[in-house]
C-alpha cells in the first residue's frame, strides 16, 4: 500500500477527524445561507455582496464572527481533506470512472479550500474582493496570446459544473451519498436537497456565462464570481422575483448541509 493510500486510508478511519469533517457540511451550510440571505436582500432594495467575501463580512460582524470565521476555516479545510483522501481510496473497478469521480472528488477539494482561505482571511483582519479578483484574472488571460480561448474554456468549464448540480438536483443523485433515515424526513431531506442544487447550480451557470462573455467582448469587466451573477439575474424579466427564489434556494442548500452533515455517508 503506498504511503498517499495508507494516509488517506487513516484519515478516514479517524472517528475525531470523521468529527470535524461533518462540521465542515454544517459552516458550508451556514456559508450559503448567509449569501443566500444576501441575495433575497438584493432583490428586496438592499445591498450587500452575495459571495463568500460578503458572508463572510457578515458574520465577521456578528458577536462572534471571528471564533466563527476560524471554525469555518478549519471545518472546511478538514472537509478538503477527505475529499482528497476519498480521491486516493476510490474503489470503482471502471478505470476512467475511477479517475472522473477522482477529479470530483479533487475538485470539490479545491473549492473548499478557497471558501476556507476567504474565512481566514477575514479571520486575521483582511478583506477579498472576489469580483476584483475575477476581473484580474481575466483581464491577464486576456493580456496573453490564446487567453480569449483559456478564458472561454474556463467559462464553459464553470457552466458545465453549474449544468452538473442542476441535473444532480433534478434526478437526485446526490441521495446515493445519502444515509437517509427512514420516513418523511428523508422526503424532507430530499426535497431540500433537489431545491437546494438547482438553485446552485443556476447561480454558477451564469458564473460561467459571464466568463464566456468577458471572453468575447474581450472586456475583463465583464467577467464576475458570484455576485456579479447573481445581479446579472436582475436583467431578466421579474428579475428581483428570479433573484429572491435563487436566493431562497441557496438557502434551502445550506439547510440541506445541515443534514447533510448528520446523513453523508463518510466511508
Amino acid at each position: 500500500m503506498g504511503t498517499p493510500t495508507a494516509a488517506a486510508r487513516a484519515t478516514q478511519d479517524s472517528p475525531a477527524f470523521r468529527a470535524i469533517a461533518r462540521t465542515g457540511y454544517v459552516v458550508l451550510g451556514l456559508v450559503h445561507i448567509v449569501i443566500g440571505g444576501i441575495a433575497i436582500s438584493l432583490a428586496t432594495g438592499g445591498g450587500g455582496d452575495a459571495d463568500q467575501g460578503g458572508a463572510m463580512e457578515s458574520i465577521r460582524q456578528t458577536l462572534v464572527g471571528i471564533p466563527l470565521l476560524w471554525v469555518i476555516g478549519v471545518g472546511l479545510l478538514a472537509l478538503a481533506v477527505w475529499q482528497i483522501a476519498d480521491a486516493f481510496l476510490e474503489r470503482d473497478p471502471d478505470t476512467k470512472k475511477r479517475w472522473a469521480y477522482r477529479v470530483k472528488y479533487l475538485g470539490t477539494a479545491v473549492a473548499y479550500i478557497a471558501i476556507a482561505g476567504t474565512a481566514l482571511v477575514y479571520a486575521l483582519g483582511g478583506e477579498a474582493d472576489s469580483s476584483e479578483s475575477t476581473q484580474a484574472l481575466s483581464a491577464a488571460l486576456l493580456a496573453t496570446p490564446g487567453g480569449v480561448i483559456l478564458l472561454t474554456i474556463i467559462g464553459l468549464v464553470v457552466g458545465v459544473i453549474g449544468v452538473v448540480f442542476i441535473v444532480r438536483g433534478v434526478t437526485k443523485r446526490f441521495e446515493s451519498h445519502l444515509a437517509l433515515p427512514d420516513g418523511i424526513a428523508a422526503k424532507g431531506i430530499v426535497t431540500l436537497g433537489v431545491i437546494g442544487y438547482v438553485a446552485k447550480g443556476v447561480a454558477i451557470a451564469i458564473t460561467g456565462v459571464l466568463f464566456v462573455a468577458a471572453a468575447v467582448t474581450r472586456d475583463p469587466e465583464a467577467a464576475g464570481g458570484l455576485d456579479a451573477a447573481l445581479r446579472a439575474l436582475t436583467q431578466l424579466p421579474f428579475g428581483p422575483v428570479v433573484l429572491w427564489i435563487v436566493g431562497a434556494g441557496l438557502v434551502i442548500y445550506g439547510v440541506y448541509c445541515f443534514a447533510r452533515s448528520r446523513y453523508a455517508q463518510m466511508r
